[in-house]
């Protein structure tokens, strides 16, 4: 073409294919919205009044106490004022419970799946007929299993360790 406006376009789009845009989402096939950044300077602001030290150690107490890193880097957040705990401290919450030996058994967002397929479970007890929690149930399951497969490869669980579908009730309170 000599330049017009769909020769343009054209090469636009199949430039945006190449790389561009973020990749689609594991089942959906959806890009999802646009979430907020975090800033790019990593130093810690001004104004935080806990310091790295003391951070570590509610840290410590926080998961002693039962919570997962993300919530607390939630009540970090909110409670104390800390926006970022990379920032403050110089590692992530996960590094500082691996340092002190206080990292749970299984990963977080292996509970988290755990959880979900239980309450899937649950419900497809009473409503036999939902296919769409069906659905939901087998994509759980595969998601787990890549995961598992993924924690094995890294050494964060045992070699042995295997997914069981039948002590996923545990999770379902």
């Amino acid at each position: 073409m000599d330049g017009t406006f769909f020769d343009k376009t054209f090469s636009q789009k199949v430039f945006r294919r190449q790389g561009a845009k973020p990749l689609a989402r594991m089942h959906s096939r959806k890009r999802g919205k646009h979430g907020s950044k975090k800033p790019a300077k990593k130093t810690a602001p001004s104004w935080i009044l806990i310091e790295a030290k003391t951070a570590e150690l509610l840290i410590a107490k926080l998961s002693k106490e039962g919570k997962t890193n993300s919530q607390i880097g939630l009540l970090l957040r909110d409670a104390y004022g800390v926006p970022s705990v990379s920032a403050l401290c110089g590692k992530s919450i996960s590094a500082i419970l691996k340092e002190k030996k206080i990292v749970p058994e299984v990963p977080e967002d292996l509970t988290a799946l755990f959880r979900k397929y239980a309450a899937l479970k649950k419900h497809l007890e009473s409503n036999r007929h939902d296919e769409t929690a069906n659905r939901g149930l087998s994509l759980a399951e595969s998601k787990i299993n890549r995961l598992v497969k993924y924690y094995k490869r890294t050494g964060r669980i045992p070699e042995s360790w295997k997914f069981d579908a039948s002590r996923m009730g545990f999770y379902a309170e």
